[in-house]
C-alpha cells in the first residue's frame, strides 16, 4: 500500500480555481499539518511554477518574469519573515508582482493575514483560502479512511468528526496508527479502535511540540503556556494570570506565528488541539510552585469578574482549600436567585459537616440548596442544626444565625406560604428591634411573576387585595428595596391571571416598574415587561410582547445577566405563537437537559421546553417532561406549576389517543375555577380549546367557563398554528430514500446501509442529496430532525 494519500479539499479547490480564472493573489494560511504546501503543489501540478520557502530565505535566487511574461510564483512559510527588516525587503517585490497581472502569486503561512500585509491586501484584495477551507467535509472523511481501506465503526467515526474536524493531518495519523494496530476491518474491535484514537491524538500533540512550539521564543512559548489555564482571556486577564507586562507584544506575535488561536472582539480562545498541547506541556515543563501561582491568579480573575464556578475551578486545580472555602461562604451569603447554587453543587455537597457546621452562612445554604433541590428532609435537617447553633452561641455569630433562620422562614422554597402573613409579622417586628438583619432576598428567583417566583402566592390571590391593604407596607419593610414594586405587580398579575380589567392591568404594572426603577431592582422590572407582554399576546400582538422583551433583553445584559436564560426562553415561547420554528429549534440547543439533574430553579425554561416538544410533535418527550414536572410540583407546593404542567399533559396525552388526558384536563379545570384564573388555560389557545370541545367537563361557574372558551377561541384565531398537532408534510420520499433515512436515524453507517439494502454508496449519496432538497436542509442530522417534524420518521 502506498505511504500517502491525499484529497484535495473541495472548498479550497473552488476557491483556488476562482482566483485563477481572475488573476487573483491567493493567500493560504492555517496551522501545521493541514497539508496547505501539498495542496498547492497538487493543484499546480505539472505547470511550471517558480517556488521559494521563507525557511531558505538568504538563498533565495528570485526567478521574476519579465514584463509581459505569465508566471505563477509560490511563496511559502512567510511567517517566519519575523524580523522589520526582512519585511521590508520581501513587500516591495510582492507589490510589484501583484500589480503584474500575468504573474498569478500564491503565499503560504500559517497566521491569518498579517499587519505588514495588511495594506496589500486592502489595495489588492486577496483570495485567503483559511483554514475551514482545508479541512475535509464529513464525507471526505470517510472516502479518505476508504483509500486507506481503514473503517472506523460509526461511533469512532462520529467522534473523530467532532473532535478533528476533518484536519488532515490528525486523519493521517489515526489511518497509520489503526493500520499499524491491525484494526482497519470492519470487523475490528471498536474498544480498542478507540483506544488507537486516543493514542493518535497524544502522537499529534507531540508532533506540534517537537515541530512547531520549539521554534518559538523561550518567552513566547512561557506565556501561551500558562494561559492555557484558562478557556478564553483578554488583554488584562492574560496580564493578571502571567504578570507579564508586555503583553500587547506577545499577542501579536503569537497571531503572526500561526492560526492557533482565535481573537474575536478581543477576547482571544485557543483553539482545541493548540490548547491540550500547550496545558501538558505546562504541566510537564514548569514548576508546582509557578503552576499554583499560574492556578491562583487565574482564579482571583474570574472571582473579580463574577465568574465563581471557573474561579472554583481554578483554585480547586491548584487545590486551595482556603481560597475554595472563603468562595464557597461569599456565594452562600447571595440568595439562589444570584448565588451559583447549581454550579457550585458539588463543591458545596462535598464540604464535611464539620466544616458546615462552623459557619451559620454555611449551614443556611445547605438548608437552601437541600430545599431546591426537593431534598426537605436534608433541608429540614440542616435548618435545626442552624437554630442549635443560634441556641449556642451569643453575641455576633447568635445574631447571624437568628438573621439566617429568618431568611429560610420566609425563603425556604418547600413550605410554601403556610403561616407566611404571621412570619412576615415576627419579621418585621424583629427587623425595627435591630435585633436581626435580613440577607438580600430574591422575591422572583429571576422569574417573570410575583405570584409564581421565588414561592406560589395562588392562595393569595384569593384576597389580593384585602392583602395588599393590609400588609403591603410591612412586606416592603421586610424585604427593603427588594419588596419595591411588589404589591403593585402582584396585583397587577392577580388581575391579569382572573381576566380583570385590562387598564387596571397596565396601571399596576406601569406603576410597579416605576417603583423598582427607583431603586434599580431589574428582577422586578422583568416581572412588569413580562406582565405587559403577556397583554399584547392576548391582543393579538405577539411582535409588540417580542419588541417588548428585546427591549429588556438589552437593560439585562448589563445589569442582571442572570436574568438572560428565562427572557430567551420567553422570546422562544412567543416564536411558537408567531410559528417561527426555526428560531424555535435554534433556543432548544440551549434548553436545559432533563434526563440530568432536575433543577427547579429551571421550572420556566422546562415548561417552555414541554411546549417547543408539544409543537414538534415529539409527545412522549414532553409527557416525560410533564411528569417530573408535576412530581416537583407536588412536592413544593407549586399550586401554579401544577395547572400549566396538568394542562400541557393533557394536551399531550390527547394528541397520543390516551385516555387520561381528560382526567389531567379535568383536574387543571378545577384548580383553576377556584382560583378564577382563566389565562393559565386560554394561553394555551387553540390546543387547549380542541381539549375542550372534545370531551365533558364539570365546571361549577357558567361565566368563567364562558370567558375560558371565548379567550380560548381568541387565542385560536390570533394563532392558529400555535401547539397544533404536527401533520405530516407533503413532501414524499422516495421509498428507499425513506428507509436510508430511517436507518441514519438509527445511527447506521453508509457501509451497513448499502450492505442492508443491497445498494451501492453513490445510490444513497444521490438519496441523500435528493432529500435534503425537498426537505430544505443541507446534511444528515438536519434531514432526520426535519423529518421527524413532519412525521416522516
Amino acid at each position: 500500500m502506498p505511504d500517502t494519500r491525499y484529497f484535495r479539499p473541495k472548498r479550497a479547490v473552488k476557491k483556488m480555481k476562482l482566483a485563477q480564472s481572475l488573476g487573483q493573489t491567493v493567500y493560504l494560511c492555517g496551522v501545521t499539518g493541514l497539508g496547505k504546501t501539498t495542496f498547492v503543489k497538487d493543484y499546480l501540478g505539472r505547470r511550471k511554477y517558480a517556488y521559494y520557502s521563507a525557511a531558505d530565505y538568504a538563498d533565495w535566487d528570485l526567478q521574476i518574469p519579465k514584463e509581459g511574461q505569465e508566471g505563477i510564483m509560490v511563496f511559502d512559510d512567510l511567517y517566519l519573515l519575523t524580523s522589520p527588516e526582512l519585511r521590508e525587503e520581501i513587500y516591495p517585490v510582492l507589490e510589484d508582482l501583484m500589480e503584474r497581472r500575468e504573474v498569478w502569486l500564491i503565499l503560504i503561512s500559517r497566521c491569518q493575514i498579517p499587519r505588514w500585509l495588511m495594506s496589500l491586501y486592502v489595495n489588492h484584495l486577496f483570495c485567503v483560502i483559511g483554514e475551514e477551507d482545508m479541512l475535509l467535509e464529513r464525507e471526505e472523511q470517510d472516502a479518505y479512511f476508504e483509500s486507506w481501506e481503514v473503517y472506523p465503526g460509526e461511533r469512532i467515526s462520529e467522534r473523530i468528526w467532532k473532535e478533528a474536524g476533518g484536519h488532515p493531518l490528525a486523519l493521517r495519523i489515526l489511518a497509520l496508527e489503526l493500520l499499524r494496530n491491525g484494526l482497519g476491518s470492519r470487523e475490528s474491535d471498536v474498544d480498542n479502535q478507540e483506544r488507537v484514537y486516543n493514542h493518535a491524538k497524544d502522537y499529534m500533540s507531540n508532533y506540534l511540540e517537537t515541530h512547531v512550539y520549539d521554534q518559538w521564543d523561550l518567552e513566547l512559548q512561557e506565556f501561551l503556556m500558562e494561559l492555557s489555564v484558562v478557556e478564553s482571556f483578554d488583554v488584562q486577564m492574560a496580564r493578571m494570570v502571567t504578570g507579564k507586562k508586555n503583553v500587547e507584544e506577545l499577542l501579536e506575535q503569537a497571531m503572526e506565528i500561526g492560526d492557533f488561536m482565535v481573537n474575536k472582539d478581543g477576547t482571544y480562545r485557543y483553539k482545541t488541539a493548540f490548547a491540550r498541547s500547550m496545558h501538558r506541556r505546562l504541566m510537564r515543563s514548569v514548576k508546582a510552585e509557578r503552576i499554583h501561582r499560574i492556578y491562583c491568579n487565574a482564579g482571583y480573575c474570574y472571582e473579580m469578574r463574577g465568574d465563581i464556578a471557573r474561579a472554583l475551578q481554578a483554585y480547586s486545580a491548584c487545590q486551595d482549600e482556603g481560597e475554595i472555602s472563603r468562595l464557597l461562604i461569599t456565594n452562600a451569603r447571595e440568595n439562589p436567585a444570584n448565588g451559583h447554587y447549581f454550579e457550585l453543587r458539588h463543591y458545596y455537597l462535598s464540604l464535611s459537616e464539620d466544616t458546615v457546621r462552623e459557619s451559620p452562612v454555611l449551614m443556611s445554604c445547605m438548608s437552601m440548596l437541600q430545599s431546591i433541590r426537593m431534598n426537605v428532609e436534608e433541608s429540614e435537617r440542616w435548618y435545626g442544626e442552624l437554630e442549635a447553633y443560634a441556641a449556642n452561641h451569643t453575641g455576633s455569630a447568635r445574631k447571624e444565625a437568628k438573621s439566617r433562620l429568618l431568611y429560610l422562614d420566609i425563603g425556604l422554597p418547600h413550605r410554601g406560604t403556610i403561616q407566611m402573613v404571621d412570619i412576615l409579622k415576627h419579621a418585621y417586628a424583629l427587623i425595627r428591634e435591630h435585633r436581626v438583619v435580613l440577607s438580600e432576598f430574591s422575591v422572583t428567583s429571576n422569574l417573570p411573576s410575583q405570584m409564581n417566583g421565588g414561592k406560589d402566592f395562588c392562595e393569595w390571590s384569593r384576597k389580593d387585595k384585602e392583602l395588599a391593604a393590609s400588609i403591603g407596607k410591612m412586606v416592603s419593610l421586610v424585604l427593603g428595596n427588594n419588596g419595591k414594586g411588589l404589591v403593585s405587580l402582584a396585583l397587577a398579575e392577580s388581575f391579569l391571571e382572573k381576566g380583570m380589567d385590562s387598564y387596571e392591568v397596565v396601571s399596576l404594572a406601569e406603576k410597579g416598574m416605576m417603583q423598582a426603577e427607583s431603586v434599580g431592582k431589574t428582577e422586578q422590572r422583568f416581572v412588569a415587561v413580562w406582565l405587559l407582554g403577556q397583554l399584547s399576546l392576548l391582543r393579538g400582538h405577539a411582535e409588540d410582547a417580542l419588541e417588548r422583551l428585546s427591549g429588556f433583553e438589552k437593560t439585562a445584559m448589563q445589569k442582571s445577566p442572570r436574568l438572560l436564560e428565562n427572557i430567551r426562553a420567553l422570546k422562544c415561547w412567543l416564536f411558537m405563537y408567531q410559528g417561527r420554528m426555526k428560531e424555535v429549534m435554534d433556543w432548544m440547543k440551549e434548553a436545559p437537559d432533563e434526563h440530568q439533574e432536575f433543577w427547579s430553579m429551571e421550572r420556566l425554561r422546562y415548561l417552555v421546553k414541554a411546549r417547543a416538544y408539544l409543537l414538534n410533535g415529539r409527545y412522549e418527550q414532553a409527557v416525560g417532561l410533564l411528569e417530573k414536572l408535576l412530581y416537583y410540583a407536588d412536592r413544593m407546593g407549586r399550586t401554579y406549576v401544577r395547572m400549566e404542567a396538568k394542562l400541557l399533559l393533557a394536551i399531550a396525552l390527547y394528541h397520543m389517543g390516551w385516555g387520561d388526558w381528560e382526567k389531567n384536563m379535568q383536574e387543571c379545570i378545577a384548580e383553576a375555577e377556584s382560583y378564577h384564573f382563566v389565562r393559565v388555560v386560554s394561553k394555551e389557545g387553540g390546543a387547549a380549546l380542541r381539549l375542550l370541545r372534545a370531551g365533558e367537563f364539570a365546571w361549577t361557574d357558567r361565566k368563567y367557563k364562558k370567558q375560558v372558551l371565548e379567550e380560548c377561541q381568541r387565542m385560536a384565531d390570533f394563532y392558529p398554528a400555535y401547539l397544533k398537532k404536527h401533520e405530516e408534510g407533503n413532501v414524499a420520499l422516495a421509498p428507499n430514500a425513506l428507509k436510508i433515512l430511517r436507518l441514519q436515524a438509527d445511527g447506521c453507517s453508509t457501509e451497513q446501509i448499502a450492505s442492508q439494502l443491497g445498494i451501492t454508496k453513490n445510490t444513497i449519496k444521490y438519496h441523500n442529496k435528493e432529500t435534503y432538497k425537498k426537505l430544505g436542509v443541507t446534511n444528515k442530522a438536519a434531514a432526520i430532525h426535519e423529518a421527524r417534524n413532519r412525521g416522516l420518521l
